[in-house]
């Protein structure tokens, strides 16, 4: 579904991502572990198009060659959505026009109504809340509301950025079964996090980046039972 190779970043003139190359498959949950500048962001940030990618760089999603596409057009015509760390909400918005914005450049009405209904019955809390304005939610509120203007703007691939940071642990698994609900009915997942433990127990399949490298690559039990990982990330 979606091919990395030899992916090259740099912010000036300082590279960040080393030509890094991976893929993930419809319908996986891959994540990429890392520590603080690994260049985890970096790497979402590149495919969703919102840094330029360097000569040589290669991206291709469903046969399509990824770079050719403007930031706007990666939601719009190719259904990946983004879910940045930090959220980035409409602050002054309610819960229901943060929604609705992220699917201004669809023309699927029927579809748009039922996929709101979706999110509602994903994350009731937000049913609750649905004129209350982004600024005055939770912190675990407003990922839940990232996740749904996310699965709102795209449902083909939806890419996380640090989904936990900030969640107490009940809120953070229910985050983390709401997106396994999501995979479940189609979506593919990539997800950064620095929790390394609970994206491997979350993914299928992960890849760890290090200083701008992939070093390692395999299934998350390969991972989690791999010595080098355990010292680094798993605290043991």
């Amino acid at each position: 579904m979606l091919t990395v190779e030899n992916l090259r970043v740099s912010y000036d003139r300082i590279a960040a991502l080393h030509g890094i190359s991976f893929h993930v498959e419809e319908g996986e949950i891959v994540c990429i572990i890392g520590a603080n500048g690994a260049g985890k962001s970096t790497t979402l940030r590149a495919i969703s198009r919102l840094v330029p990618a360097e000569p040589g760089s290669k991206i291709t999603f469903r046969g399509e060659n990824l770079l050719r596409y403007p930031p706007e057009k990666v939601v719009s015509q190719l259904g990946i959505s983004h879910v940045p760390e930090g959220r980035r909400l409409f602050d002054n918005l309610t819960v229901m026009e943060n929604l609705r914005l992220a699917a201004f450049a669809r023309k699927d009405h029927q579809q748009i109504e039922r996929d709101l209904e979706r999110v509602f019955s994903i994350f009731p809390r937000l049913k609750e809340r649905i004129t209350q304005k982004a600024g005055t939610l939770s912190g675990g509120e407003q990922q839940m509301l990232a996740v749904g203007r996310a699965f709102m703007s795209g449902r083909r691939m939806m890419l996380l950025d640090e989904p936990s940071m900030g969640l107490a642990p009940l809120l953070m698994m229910g985050v983390f079964e709401a997106l396994g609900e999501l995979n479940k009915e189609g979506t593919t997942i990539l997800l950064v996090e620095q929790n390394a433990r609970m994206a491997l127990k979350f993914a299928q399949r992960g890849y760890v980046l290090e200083n701008g490298r992939l070093v390692l690559a395999g299934t998350s039990q390969e991972l989690l039972d791999n010595p080098d990982v355990k010292k680094a990330y798993l605290g043991g």
